[in-house]
């Protein structure tokens, strides 16, 4: 049964033109919009059936464009691309602002102590496991060891870079000290992430041509897809860590916090909210999501691609997130 909107809007690709920092950028304030946790299962089933049926040729009567690529955002908002399945609910990019803003707003309020330093770090890591595992790139699983693995180096390194900095800057300005917390986050990405995604740097991920047909499995392509995804991460992390402790650094010296010292986490939390909802797609929009060159391939997928597709310039991926 088809309706009247034509069936010739590509749905497999974002709204906006990825070519461009802008069209990144608008495509990913639209995946990182926290409003989508709120959705139900019954609305991200609904959003489901649409898309699939779109791509089927069947087009509910009345659905206007406007709504099938809200649909198809309210999909991908839940679903990881390649595997299909369902996503953990705060492992999902519409949950990173909320999560984010909550756990480094408490790294950067109880940063003073040890068990505080401990915890927080912790909380953190065991969320970014999460989230990482979530938006791994490719089809194939990790092993309960891996994730294990992955999981202990990446909470012990986060948890000693902040203890070891804590005791450096004992005899230094306070302000400096409330840079801990991002220096720690700073060394555990570059830990967290490459570990939680092992299994694509040994076995590749899945590498198509524009038309989706999968052409191979690449470990370059995934070196570069987490290499991105490891500084975005950073840089993502920066503004609502870099920012607030100047402003807090001010109003702790004010009578207003001296007199209700207890608004200093929600105050925190809500400057590092502030940064995160623009800093979150921003930072996600600065490489293109899944594009390289044949030529940068390694040489026997490279060999491989050019004997069966000799006019083939770019292969495609999906970098994760």
């Amino acid at each position: 049964m088809s309706g009247e909107l034509p069936l010739h809007i590509n749905i497999e690709e974002p709204r906006w033109d990825q070519s461009t920092f802008v069209g990144r950028a608008s495509h990913f304030f639209t995946v990182t919009d926290p409003r989508n946790i709120l959705l139900t299962d019954e609305q991200l089933e609904n959003a489901k059936r649409i898309v699939h049926d779109y791509r089927q040729g069947v087009v509910p009567p009345g659905l206007t464009e406007n709504e099938l690529w809200r649909a198809k955002y309210v999909y991908e908002s839940a679903f990881h691309p390649d595997t299909g399945e369902k996503m953990i609910l705060i492992g999902r990019m519409s949950a990173q602002v909320p999560m984010n803003m909550t756990i480094t707003g408490c790294m950067m309020t109880f940063y003073r102590t040890t068990p505080a330093v401990l915890f927080w770090q912790w909380i953190n890591q065991s969320f970014n496991a999460i989230v990482n595992y979530t938006n791994r790139s490719g089809d194939a699983p990790l092993t309960m060891s891996e994730l294990g693995t992955a999981y202990v180096s990446a909470t012990t390194g986060a948890v000693a870079t902040a203890l070891g900095l804590n005791a450096l800057t004992k005899h230094v300005s306070p302000l400096i000290g409330r840079f801990v917390p991002f220096a720690a986050v700073a060394a555990a990405n570059c830990i967290n992430i490459p570990l939680m995604r092992q299994r694509e740097l040994k076995a590749g991920i899945p590498v198509t041509d524009d038309n989706g047909n999968r052409l191979g499995e690449s470990a370059t392509a995934a070196q570069q897809a987490i290499s991105q995804v490891v500084i975005s991460r950073i840089l993502m992390a920066a503004p609502g860590m870099a920012i607030p402790p100047f402003i807090m650094n001010t109003l702790e010296k004010k009578a207003f916090l001296k007199r209700f010292p207890w608004l200093s986490a929600p105050i925190q939390v809500g400057l590092v909210g502030f940064c995160l909802v623009f800093a979150t797609p921003l930072c996600c929009a600065l490489f293109p999501q899944k594009s390289m060159s044949v030529t940068g391939l390694e040489a026997e997928l490279r060999a491989k691609i050019q004997e069966s597709h000799p006019e083939l310039q770019r292969v495609y991926f999906n970098k994760g997130l």
